[in-house]
């Protein structure tokens, strides 16, 4: 089975790896290497308060990484990732090849959060409930009028 491209967002404890960042990517990337996985591309991806606790932590550092592997592997990553005490939480995901590079150039650019935050104005409301087209008034989904249907 030939290798193929994963990404691996990790949730890291602020409190283990804020004093020193680098080193716990370190960790991280030879926990990879030592289960046979090339590191693609690796940055930290946001540091934020988390919506509830987990495993009683507060905030996390969430870390993103891309890396190639052989699809065996990937059971030895998620264990290693289980017993280390830096991990709060982690998910693995196949990456389709038809993405693999479009992936890759936004995670190696720096400002690719920004795209994130990005304000566009809401799409128009009217066209959210099919109104603003030729199909009439239909409601929220797209269906037609109670009194509408009956006189079909």
């Amino acid at each position: 089975m030939p290798a193929a491209v994963y990404e691996c967002m990790f949730l890291l404890d602020t409190n283990k790896v804020s004093n020193d960042v680098p080193a716990a990517v370190q960790k991280l990337h030879a926990m990879l290497e030592k289960n046979g996985s090339e590191i693609l591309a690796s940055r930290p991806w946001d540091e934020r308060r988390l919506a509830y606790p987990i495993k009683n932590h507060k905030k996390g550092l969430y870390y993103l990484t891309y890396f190639r592997t052989e699809g065996k592997n990937v059971v030895g990553i998620e264990r290693d990732c289980a017993l280390n005490e830096a991990i709060i939480r982690m998910l693995v995901i196949h990456v389709d090849e038809k993405l693999v590079e479009a992936m890759l150039a936004m995670a190696r650019d720096e400002h690719a959060v920004a795209l994130i935050t990005v304000n566009e104005p809401p799409p128009d409301d009217d066209m959210m409930r099919g109104g603003g087209d030729d199909r009439g008034d239909r409601g929220a989904r797209g269906r037609r009028p109670m009194a509408e249907m009956k006189e079909d």
